[in-house]
């Protein structure tokens, strides 16, 4: 009996551990962009960014058409050509072909507010 409490204890504790973390990494990634990571998931729904790309905590997003955006947050490159920080992470977003014109990735008219808002939730996957 006393080793099923430890067990619970142990098990409560560590999801308390798990659950701060994920909070912590929406915090930095809110704070990095200044966008919003519950936006920014919606966006990528609204947008149909799964439709292309795999994209951890994005439901059906499982397209193969564009890279997985698994780990995207610890890349040094976006899409090959653009170093990874928050401000091109946001130009590449909104206007794709400003910054590669031969890119097969689509302009979606993405907004400056919904790019941040992506961006935000983008470097929550690590």
């Amino acid at each position: 009996m006393r080793s099923r409490v430890i067990f619970a204890a142990v098990v409560a504790a560590l999801a308390v551990c798990l659950s701060g973390c994920s909070d912590d990494g929406q915090h930095i990634a809110q704070v990095t962009t200044g966008g919003n990571v519950h936006r920014g998931a919606a966006a990528i729904e609204r947008y149909g960014c799964g439709s292309c790309h795999i994209i951890p905590g994005i439901s059906g997003a499982q397209g193969r058409a564009g890279t997985s955006l698994d780990g995207i947050a610890d890349r040094i490159y976006i899409a090959g050509v653009l170093q990874n920080t928050p401000e091109n992470m946001m130009r590449w977003i909104e206007n794709p072909h400003a910054v590669d014109p031969k890119t097969v990735m689509p302009n979606l008219g993405v907004t400056e507010r919904d790019a941040r808002d992506i961006a935000g939730y983008l470097y929550t996957l690590k």
